[in-house]
């Protein structure tokens, strides 16, 4: 027998989730703080984040993600998803979702992606309902992001003793 697991907030349209199929898979079952901030979010806003959410985790595998910011002006917080620091952040407006890079002036965008924060070191990208995403331009920025953060980070100093002259 193949029992459904049935979330009291699960999104709406999406594909049900059976305990057979992510055993069988080896998935975890356990949901984290960015599934429940799309299933909170069940119009086009949370299956956007949810999109954007999968362009990131597939342009970096070992990228960590959490929820972070949690305000009385923003209660269910902002998607953060970060290695060796932050690579971007996923934030759902009233009339858009946005996805911005801390590091976006560093990071290459031919295809002209980055249209909101253009000022200062931060860039970017507002998702209106409808729009059509460029996903591969995406991946290569966050992919440009990830490489940006590993290119900062730098090996541990180690002490070297000094030898003292007898």
């Amino acid at each position: 027998m193949v029992e459904r697991v049935l979330a009291k907030d699960e999104v709406a349209g999406s594909r049900p989730v059976f305990r057979s199929d992510a055993r069988r898979r080896g998935a975890d079952m356990t949901r984290g703080p960015v599934d429940e901030l799309i299933a909170k979010t069940p119009d086009w806003r949370g299956r956007t984040l949810a999109k954007l959410r999968k362009i990131v985790r597939d342009a970096d595998p070992e990228i960590a993600e959490d929820v972070k910011w949690k305000r009385p002006s923003n209660p269910l917080g902002s998607a953060v998803w970060s290695r060796d620091g932050m690579v971007c952040v996923g934030i759902i407006l009233k009339e858009r979702v946005r996805l911005s890079f801390s590091a976006g002036s560093s990071l290459p965008d031919p295809k002209k992606l980055f249209n909101a924060q253009l000022l200062g070191k931060s860039r970017a990208i507002d998702v209106s309902q409808n729009e059509k995403l460029d996903e591969p331009a995406l991946t290569r920025i966050v992919m440009a992001a990830v490489a940006h953060n590993l290119a900062k980070t730098r090996p541990p100093k180690t002490r070297t003793r000094s030898r003292s002259a007898t």
